[in-house]
């Protein structure tokens, strides 16, 4: 994984460790609930400027990424 490619970062200083955008304040998990909850991908950039569409875009790919290669381990 190159440095380009990481766009989720921790640090206990930020939100206590819990999962941001790189260069914001805004969790992970803000997108995923306003997937979940129906909600679109611009609604997300419009309501939070600081992420990147390239940021939210990387982190829903790693995320399915993660799942499909799990999911062929546990195979």
């Amino acid at each position: 994984m190159n440095h380009e490619s990481i766009v989720v970062h921790c640090d206990p200083d930020i939100l206590g460790g819990t999962a941001v955008f790189v260069g914001t304040r805004v969790p992970v998990k803000a997108l995923l609930d306003y997937i979940a909850g129906g909600h679109t991908l611009d609604d997300f950039l419009d309501d939070y400027p600081t992420v990147t569409r390239a940021q939210a875009v990387a982190v829903l790919e790693q995320g399915m990424q993660l799942l499909v290669d799990s999911h062929a381990r546990a195979a």
